[in-house]
């Protein structure tokens, strides 16, 4: 099956999606609201399937060129005990925002992407066979579709997950790739590149807010994790003016369906998710690569969405709910030994 398709969002989700299917004969045209690709951006986790999904895209090869390969992980207390080891089995790829991007957009047609031409929010989508909405965990189009009966207006916004994530890079090579939980916050630490090293820091919302009055965020973070570990220590001591990234957590509540009529919800928009399992752009590449294969496979546009949303949203849904609860453990304020106990438990037995 053939058509032309307009995707609202040039983000992973819509470039992977006109990727793939501009490859299979569709004609497509990407409207995304910003200037043009972003030039900076910190380091997404790749792991086995998202790298299947980037192969059928051909642009694996490109992506593992730019990436780090990550081998297993350190959960450490704030002293730098370990409380347990992921093994080297479960292994990724740390590619940096900035170039899965442009890897996805090499090579398309430069009249695919029309930037700063956001769709305008009254309700009227654009006017093709499909419409990807691949608009953000904001989505104006979900709550378009799905914000009316018969759910109550609202109930499709995003969810505060009750944290604030604050991420960055510095100068200088990570030593591996750790995280550390300490009382309503964690800190993590993972390669960039060869000459950079990722962090990201988690924090229970009020905790932020009474730590970090009349901070800039530089400070907050000396005050709230400036006794952990030596390799904490060290990024803090790295941030210099380098630019901080701070932004609510917040996931999407269940959704009835991923499609109405001819339009599709798409990544963040269908299922955004809590970043601590390190998922949200591995489904979203796995969500473009299923709805291409579904408009190949099947005779007509109905029975295609039916077969993508089959396929992608009980298993995503439940990405969704196990992001939450990682949340919520990784950044807990009471019974701290009690579940260091269990997750090192469930880490030997994985």
């Amino acid at each position: 099956m053939h058509g032309s398709a307009v995707i609202i969002g040039a983000g992973i989700a819509g470039l992977a999606t006109a990727r793939g299917l501009l490859g299979a004969g569709w004609d497509v045209h990407v409207l995304e609201r910003s200037p043009g690709l972003p030039r900076t951006g910190t380091a997404l986790g790749m792991w086995p399937e998202a790298m299947r999904a980037l192969d059928r895209l051909a642009v694996g090869e490109q992506v593992r060129a730019d990436s780090v390969e990550q081998r297993g992980a350190r959960l450490l207390r704030p002293d730098g005990t370990e409380i347990a080891h992921l093994g080297p089995e479960r292994t990724g790829r740390l590619v940096p925002r900035p170039a899965l991007l442009a890897a996805l957009a090499e090579g398309l047609p430069p009249d695919v992407i029309a930037w700063n031409a956001p769709v305008a929010d009254h309700g009227v989508l654009p006017a093709a066979d499909l419409v990807v909405a691949a608009d953000g965990v904001h989505s104006p189009t979900r709550a378009t579709l799905f914000g009316v009966a018969p759910r109550p207006l609202g109930t499709v916004a995003p969810r505060p997950l009750g944290t604030v994530a604050l991420r960055g890079t510095v100068p200088g090579p990570a030593d591996g790739t750790t995280e550390t939980w300490g009382p309503a916050r964690l800190f993590g630490i993972t390669p960039h590149d060869a000459e950079r090293t990722n962090w990201f820091a988690s924090v229970r919302a009020d905790v932020l807010d009474s730590a970090g009055s009349g901070r800039t965020d530089p400070q907050l973070l000396r005050r709230l994790y400036g006794d952990w570990h030596p390799a904490v220590r060290r990024v803090l001591d790295a941030l210099g003016d380098t630019p901080i990234d701070r932004r609510t957590l917040l996931d999407v509540p269940p959704l009835p369906s991923y499609v109405s009529g001819r339009t599709v919800l798409l990544g963040d928009a269908a299922h955004g998710m809590a970043p601590n399992l390190g998922r949200g752009a591995c489904e979203a590449l796995i969500d473009a690569t299923a709805l291409v294969s579904a408009l190949t496979a099947a005779p007509d546009m109905p029975g295609a969405l039916r077969r993508y949303d089959a396929a992608r949203r009980r298993p995503t849904i439940r990405t969704v709910r196990l992001a939450r609860l990682a949340n919520g453990v990784s950044t807990a304020r009471h019974l701290l030994p009690v579940r260091n106990v269990v997750v090192a438990a469930a880490a030997r037995w994985s």
